[in-house]
């Protein structure tokens, strides 16, 4: 879970900054202080990415002061932006925005003597209605394409909030092995799978699931993922960014 800890910037104690390019960690001197050594920010310079994906810090070495490497971590665009941070590992900090980036934008990112720059897409949001059994798509706001849907049935039931894309597959193998269901087991399964988006790191996926179709629309048939027919999960693949939003609710 994300740490209720919020940034904050103090710009006025930044005596000087390294951009990210070469990979290599950098450092700042502040007062007799040396702000800890970043080795990596995510998205890197110049990358295009969804209007959820979170800041990834990855510090040189283990972190012991946690709240002053906190203090020296701004993203903005123009203006800072709002967002919550929350540590991953001894070396690792995550920033979450609060709501969305604003879309087709530059985003700086400060973090100790590191600093980079990377780029929102036109913003490609998705709500999953379990109740309504759809699964609609907005391109910068507008409405894109509203599609029947198939999410989890009960006792597997798609977990609610909202969720950024966090990889894309052209295909996947889909073993339920992996969130605990015995292939012997009834409700096992081992099947190839196209068009997938991963929506979280314990299985839930978004994919085209042509054994379902009858489904799609009508009712929650699932194991936890949101089924689209092979046409609709084409077209998603084809339209969303990794880091875009992912919204489901009844």
């Amino acid at each position: 879970m994300w740490s209720a800890c919020r940034h904050l910037f103090l710009a006025t104690v930044v005596v000087a900054t390294a951009a990210f390019g070469s990979g290599a960690a950098a450092a700042v001197t502040v007062g007799a202080d040396t702000v800890e050594r970043v080795a990596s920010i995510t998205p890197s310079a110049g990358q295009e990415v969804g209007i959820a994906h979170p800041v990834t810090i990855r510090f040189a070495e283990p972190v012991e002061n946690r709240a002053r490497a906190e203090r020296f971590v701004d993203v903005r665009a123009g203006d800072s932006l709002p967002g919550t941070l929350a540590w991953t590992g001894d070396r690792e900090l995550t920033w979450t925005p609060d709501g969305f980036l604003p879309a087709r934008t530059g985003i700086s990112v400060v973090a100790g003597g590191a600093r980079t720059e990377f780029r929102t897409n036109a913003g490609v949001t998705a709500v999953a209605n379990m109740s309504a059994h759809t699964f609609t798509v907005s391109i910068g706001g507008q409405i894109a394409r509203t599609m029947p849907a198939s999410m989890g049935k009960p006792g597997w039931e798609t977990p609610t909030g909202t969720f950024p894309v966090l990889e894309k597959f052209r295909s996947i193998v889909f073993d339920s092995r992996t969130i605990g269901i015995p292939l012997n087991h009834p409700e096992g399964y081992l099947i190839n799978g196209e068009y997938a988006e991963r929506l979280t790191w314990s299985g839930v996926f978004v994919h085209s699931a042509p054994w379902s179709v009858d489904s799609q629309g009508y009712a929650n048939v699932s194991h936890g993922c949101i089924n689209l027919a092979p046409d609709d999960a084409r077209w998603y693949y084809e339209t969303v960014g990794i880091g875009d939003p992912v919204t489901v609710h009844w």
